[in-house]
């Protein structure tokens, strides 16, 4: 199993949910609001008067083979609209209760 992190500006917010829907993966936990800047580009969101956007965050687990159509899904996103933004990451899950 995988573990899926999506971080994207609020503004993308249905978007995501529609996505998760598409791709049948009903089991989810969302952050409504989290701050942080990027990487390489981009403005900070950090919900002040000085930088008043946000972003939120989604987590998932799914199975190995759905890591690429997640994926993929999301650099589509990401290319419709660039200055918006949205990342994703995976990493393992090693076990879970």
């Amino acid at each position: 199993m995988k573990a899926i992190l999506i971080i994207y500006n609020q503004a993308h917010t249905e978007k995501v949910e529609y996505m998760l829907d598409r791709l049948e993966i009903r089991g989810y936990t969302q952050w409504p609001e989290v701050y942080g800047r990027g990487t390489v580009d981009g403005d900070p969101h950090m919900g002040t008067h000085t930088w008043p956007e946000s972003n939120s965050a989604t987590l998932t687990i799914v199975e190995n083979e759905m890591v690429e159509p997640v994926l993929e899904s999301v650099k589509k996103l990401d290319a419709v609209n660039e200055e918006i933004g949205i990342r994703a990451f995976a990493w393992d899950i090693m076990k879970s209760v």
